[in-house]
């Protein structure tokens, strides 16, 4: 871990988004140093799903030795954002950093994302941004080492992410996996140490777009393992990251490996239930298959009732090339099933995509989302459900 220097003592932090997650992270790491913290966020009440408020926030941030002001602030809205800003300069006399941290998002398409959730987007994303910069401006040019921390996906070039994405978007591990994921994700340590490395740096260091891990490996950290969640396990590829998606990737498909030689001898010579509860004789269905009824062979020996019940979706998949046509998963009926044609009941996701880029992604070696972000699948139906996926397939990757 990056170690506190006591640089940030005395400054003021004008952080959004500071309530949760990463914007809170960033503020306990400053507040360390004894950093005076304005929480401008919207959550003053408790959230049903999402855990923290401003309130909340400050505490902890007091805790860690700083000093808190949490302001409620929609960032779509100016006036919210001018009157925090004013009471900011009125507790602490100024503000050195500003830290954009607010953000929205929508894992839809373009022709799927409805107007609404656009203007939700470019009015947090992009509007809000702006107001905040531009009311904070003024007081920044007051400090002696002022600040703007914006933060966002990598910025990549490259056309395959323009191709087909005209919105605004991020990748939210928790929304893209569910429970579960967070043992390929790191923890927000790693942002919050990155953040603090810039927000040291003397005011000359600016105009950089900059990627955590690489900072703090020229900053002398070597040990990663600490900001790991589930230390030693393969780690999600940042899908903005040409270069760090295929290392990250042949890690999860060495690993997948190793588990599947152990998983397909037990799976060898036993019995397991199919549709409606009928036995399927693995053994007997263990001859050489080609590589996309081998998938769902795999796929159907490994049903359970757990999967049905936390699942409850059905997905069809429409594939081209090499053993193209319709396939299925049922993790909604009785005990589950699948295999080729349509499903038992009306599917709730369909997936378009070439069965090689199929076998691909259902054995490691290619995300979900980054085969949907690429162009490389397109789907209809249930979002939600086709987010599940890719827990899912971290379940059934290790029998694959």
């Amino acid at each position: 871990m990056l170690p506190n220097t006591g640089k940030l003592a005395g400054c003021t932090l004008f952080i959004t988004g500071a309530s949760r997650g990463i914007g809170k992270a960033i503020a306990l790491k400053a507040a360390k140093d004894g950093a005076n913290i304005v929480i401008a966020a919207k959550t003053a009440e408790p959230h049903p799903t999402l855990p923290g408020t401003i309130y909340t926030a400050a505490a902890e941030i007091e805790a860690a030795g700083g000093k808190a002001l949490p302001c409620v602030v929609n960032v779509r809205e100016e006036q919210e954002i001018i009157n925090a800003v004013d009471k900011a300069v009125k507790t602490f006399g100024g503000i050195d950093i500003l830290v954009n941290n607010a953000s929205a998002i929508s894992l839809t398409g373009t022709l799927e994302t409805e107007t609404k959730k656009v203007n939700l987007m470019m009015d947090v994303n992009v509007r809000g941004t702006y107001l905040t910069s531009k009311t904070c401006l003024p007081h920044l040019r007051k400090s002696r080492n002022p600040h703007i921390l914006n933060l966002s996906p990598p910025m990549n070039l490259n056309p395959m992410w323009f191709k087909n994405h005209c919105a605004i978007h991020t990748a939210a591990m928790d929304m893209l996996g569910g429970s579960g994921i967070e043992k390929q994700c790191r923890k927000t340590d790693i942002l919050a140490d990155a953040a603090y490395c810039i927000l040291t740096k003397p005011k000359s260091f600016t105009g950089n777009f900059i990627i955590d891990e690489v900072l703090l490996r020229e900053e002398g950290v070597k040990d990663f393992d600490v900001y790991a969640i589930a230390p030693g396990h393969p780690l999600i590829p940042d899908f903005f990251l040409d270069v760090e998606t295929d290392t990250t990737a042949m890690k999860q498909e060495r690993h997948g490996a190793s588990q599947a030689v152990k998983e397909e001898k037990k799976l060898s010579g036993s019995q397991h239930e199919g549709p409606g509860g009928a036995k399927v004789d693995t053994e007997s269905l263990a001859k050489p298959l080609s590589p996309v009824a081998e998938t769902f062979r795999v796929i159907q020996g490994a049903m359970s009732e757990e999967y049905v019940r936390t699942t409850q979706g059905v997905f069809q998949f429409e594939l081209s090339g090499d053993e193209g046509g319709t396939w299925y998963i049922d993790l909604k009926t009785k005990a589950g099933s699948a295999g080729f044609g349509k499903p038992p009941v009306t599917a709730d996701v369909v997936m378009s995509m070439s069965s090689a880029d199929f076998v691909k992604m259902f054995t490691g070696k290619l995300k979900p989302t980054l085969a949907f972000m690429s162009g490389k699948l397109r789907i209809k139906g249930n979002m939600a459900l086709a987010i599940k996926l890719e827990k899912i397939l971290g379940q059934f990757n290790s029998k694959l």
